[in-house]
């Protein structure tokens, strides 16, 4: 199985802001931590603070944090959340597919490949590995008279 663009957005958003509790993070923050599009990710922040996943706060000041400790955010609830299809083949498109074997064992592969992500958390993530927080960290371009220099 391949998840999508959209879900590993979402799980570098979280995993960024999981790094840095309860800090408010800008979505350009994180967009150039990455190197990633920052339009595309504020569709994904987007999406997480009204499933609940973010809290955003506007202004000056504002930011994007988790919503709640990341202990509390199932793995395998935000991939259900971000992944719209789960079909490992087109077997509904088949004319023997009512008969095949092929298609109740893609089924069960991927109900355990589920059954492992929903046994882990945010927290679980963050801790296995350790801090990966200098692996983000990165001198931008300084701008000076509209020219882009290195800083």
């Amino acid at each position: 199985m391949r998840l999508t663009r959209y879900t590993d957005y979402a799980m570098r958003v979280l995993l960024y802001l999981g790094q840095k509790p309860g800090r408010l993070c800008a979505i350009a923050e994180i967009a150039r931590a990455y190197a990633i599009s920052q339009n595309h990710l504020m569709k994904v922040v987007n999406d997480l603070v009204n499933a609940g996943y973010l809290e955003s706060v506007r202004g000056r000041n504002g930011g994007i944090r988790l919503a709640r400790p990341a202990a509390e955010i199932n793995v395998g609830a935000l991939i259900r959340h971000t992944e719209d299809d789960f079909d490992l083949v087109g077997c509904g498109s088949c004319i023997i597919a009512p008969a095949c074997g092929l298609t109740c064992v893609l089924d069960e592969a991927l109900r355990a490949f589920m059954a492992v992500l929903d046994q882990y958390s945010l927290a679980d993530l963050l801790a296995r590995k350790g801090d990966f927080s200098h692996l983000l960290n990165f001198t931008a371009p300084a701008v000076t008279s509209g020219r882009q220099t290195d800083a």
